[in-house]
């Protein structure tokens, strides 16, 4: 697991980081630490960033790049690490993304740290004192002073840098002024999250509707079975015949002849003719 936490000097990220090396078996690396090293050991790169430390002021790019570089090829990073501290700007990240492709890894997370800026100088405040009454060096960049511009400093780079990280959809936001355990639990929920089971679509959801959809020719209709197919013949055999429907009466004559009538009237007609012809024969 490879991880960055992001967060103004003071926001947690060590006692975060702390925790999450107990839990992954994974390393912190502190790029403040690691200068810091290298400026107590006085190597050439110590002696150059000591009085940009002593400022507070943040390290040329290429030289906080390479020693990550190569403090994440030792064997103790071989599982993962976690990342403290940096990178601070957009070209440093590319930078990261750039080293780390190159040896063919990425990075699973970015946990950001929000917090108060009062707050945290109140609390560089009594980390002083606490330190004082330890009998404890103070760190030279371990005053409010220096923290005020180390803020103005977090602050002007960090918003550019948080949303390339949103782009790139590995960014996590948690509240750094919550209790300690209590950001200790939201790191893990955002580490151990899972995606939301898929939902089946309803009758009226539209990937149902567009499912259901058929375009360019109609649905053939399903085949009925035998019985079914065989029960409108019985139900048409146990139906009775239809009766005759009977002539409304209008009170009307029909004025149509019907085959008897005719043969009737042909009939009278016929021998009627008959009795004109014998009259007339009698007369003549």
């Amino acid at each position: 697991m490879r991880l960055i936490l992001l967060g103004p000097p003071g926001a947690g990220k060590g006692t975060q980081a702390q925790r999450l090396v107990a839990k992954y078996g994974i390393v912190q690396l502190s790029t403040g630490d690691m200068l810091r090293a290298a400026v107590n050991a006085g190597t050439p790169i110590g002696r150059e960033v000591a009085d940009i430390m002593a400022r507070g002021a943040l390290c040329p790019d290429e030289i906080v790049v390479g020693i990550v570089e190569d403090r994440i090829q030792q064997p103790d990073a071989s599982k993962g690490f976690i990342l403290d501290g940096f990178p601070r700007t957009v070209p440093q990240a590319i930078a990261l993304d750039r080293m780390l492709k190159s040896h063919g890894v990425s990075l699973d997370a970015v946990i950001e740290l929000r917090v108060d800026e009062q707050v945290l100088l109140q609390r560089i405040e009594n980390r002083i004192a606490e330190t004082k009454a330890r009998g404890e060096v103070l760190r030279e960049d371990d005053n409010a002073e220096t923290l005020r511009r180390r803020l103005v400093a977090f602050r002007e780079q960090t918003a550019p840098l948080i949303a390339y990280y949103q782009l790139q959809g590995v960014l996590t936001s948690v509240d750094g002024m919550a209790p300690i355990a209590v950001v200790t639990e939201a790191i893990d929920r955002a580490l151990s999250a899972e995606p939301a089971p898929a939902t089946k679509p309803t009758a009226n959801s539209p990937a149902r509707s567009a499912k259901n959809k058929t375009v360019g020719k109609a649905r053939p209709a399903p085949k009925a079975s035998p019985a079914a197919r065989a029960r409108p013949a019985e139900q048409a055999k146990r139906r009775p015949a239809p009766k005759p429907r009977r002539a409304a009466k209008t009170g009307k004559k029909s004025s149509k002849v019907t085959p008897n009538a005719r043969k009737a009237g042909s009939g009278r007609g016929s021998a009627a003719a008959k009795r004109r012809g014998k009259a007339a024969g009698r007369r003549r």
